[in-house]
């Protein structure tokens, strides 16, 4: 439970600003460093060796750059000088790169009856095709209602007719399986060479 208290939250439990802060990695740049010596690379890539961090800071300084701290864990840490908000702008820059580069593949479903007529069956059918030229998977299911239950081979056959169908864009990639009054199967796209 949160209280109100003079405009801001409490909480028994925790505090509330911790729930606030967003976890980023942050790297440490100059003064925020709390080791006292530091292993330096310069922004050639050549190291400097180790010494004090105030003196690391300086020739940064020096250079109009960052002493960025790399790597925390290490004994000594390991700092590189650089300009920290240019690394910062590619970085950035990398990970929309990344995520426009990323392709999201889409679920689309296609449902069959145990009596769908040919006409039916071939839209349906170019419909998948369709959508797995577009490089989506396509979940095919038949509901059964009330006697059909009786009869799954029905089901099973239409699967198969319908993964043949396809056969030449898809892969099946589970086969036909009963799940409750549903039968299902999942076609995906044939990999391209």
């Amino acid at each position: 439970m949160l209280l109100c208290t003079d405009g801001l939250f409490s909480c028994p439990c925790f505090d509330f600003l911790e729930v606030l802060i967003i976890s980023i990695k942050e790297l440490t740049i100059n003064e925020d460093i709390e080791a006292k010596e530091v292993r330096v690379i310069d922004i050639d890539g050549s190291q400097l060796g180790i010494m004090e961090t105030s003196k690391a800071i300086e020739i940064a300084y020096g250079k109009d750059l960052d002493l960025v701290c790399m790597s925390p864990n290490t004994d000594p840490v390991v700092c590189k000088i650089m300009d920290y908000g240019k690394y910062r702008f590619d970085q950035a820059k990398r990970e929309k790169e990344s995520r426009k580069n990323q392709k999201v593949v889409e679920m689309k479903e296609i449902r069959l009856g145990l009596a769908t007529d040919t006409h039916d069956f071939e839209t349906k059918g170019n419909h998948a095709i369709r959508f797995l030229k577009d490089g989506h998977k396509v979940k095919v299911s038949i509901r059964f209602r009330g006697r059909e239950l009786g009869h799954p081979e029905i089901g099973i056959e239409n699967m198969e007719r319908f993964a043949e169908y396809c056969a030449e864009y898809s892969v099946v990639e589970k086969p036909a399986k009963m799940e409750g009054r549903n039968m299902l199967m999942f076609l995906a796209p044939k990999p391209t060479k």
